[in-house]
């Protein structure tokens, strides 16, 4: 099976497009999204529908616990409580029962998905160092793990091995982010995970980074928000 895991869309529904259109033509054959489809982006409810309808498997992000209530507003910076309460006032209600009914974790196969540490559903810190990595492995029992929550894409083996997909060896993948990416390149990431080969890829797509940023500002949310996207930072 061909599973394409995306994360972090955070309001981006340009970004969302762009990357489901292309998990389609590389033949995805199941889509699973690994939360914080709302926050920072001016599309919240286009987000969340879209997800809904063309996403198999989904668990919940902390900024998805954040427009529900289930997070406390104060667990965010300054930015990201400014963008979820003005996401907070214009997400339907239909929009904020479907973010509300979505698990911490979901196992597809031989393949454990959590928004940011399988570990602690409830640790919400940016882990990026080998050291956080390689405690995370103690938190599945699958031997792949997918995760975001940092917007930096990676993948390391239990060994320590970066950046490439070592079959036989346990694997924690970070997806990146398709809406809000923060490693230095403004196009969207997300993974394609080939269960039979077995592989598994990064894949970067482009999409109209400047509409976004201007449908950000013009929504009313800090103009920063639209800046970083073109930074990719």
């Amino acid at each position: 099976m061909r599973i394409a895991v995306i994360s972090d869309i955070h309001g981006n529904f340009e970004a969302l497009d762009a990357v489901i259109r292309k998990a389609e033509r590389l033949r995805a054959d199941h889509i699973a999204c690994l939360g914080d489809i709302v926050g920072y982006g001016p599309y919240p409810g286009e987000c969340a529908q879209y997800v809904y309808k063309n996403c198999a498997t989904i668990v919940r992000g902390n900024h998805d616990m954040g427009v529900t209530g289930e997070l406390p507003l104060s667990a965010f910076d300054e930015m990201g409580r400014a963008a979820l309460a003005w996401t907070i006032e214009h997400l339907g209600p239909d929009d904020g029962q479907f973010l509300r009914s979505l698990p911490s974790i979901a196992v597809l196969g031989d393949v454990t998905l959590v928004h940011a540490s399988p570990l602690n559903l409830s640790d919400w810190r940016h882990v990026r160092s080998w050291p956080g990595i390689r405690r995370m492995f103690r938190g599945f029992s699958t031997e792949i793990c997918c995760v975001g929550h940092t917007h930096f894409p990676y993948i390391v083996a239990d060994d320590g091995t970066r950046d490439t997909y070592r079959a036989g060896r346990r694997h924690i993948i970070n997806v990146g982010s398709v809406g809000q990416p923060r490693d230095g390149d403004p196009r969207a990431s997300f993974c394609i995970l080939d269960t039979v080969v077995p592989a598994a890829e990064i894949v970067r797509v482009e999409y109209n980074v400047e509409a976004t940023a201007a449908a950000i500002t013009h929504a009313g949310l800090p103009e920063y928000l639209g800046k970083r996207l073109q930074l990719g930072k």
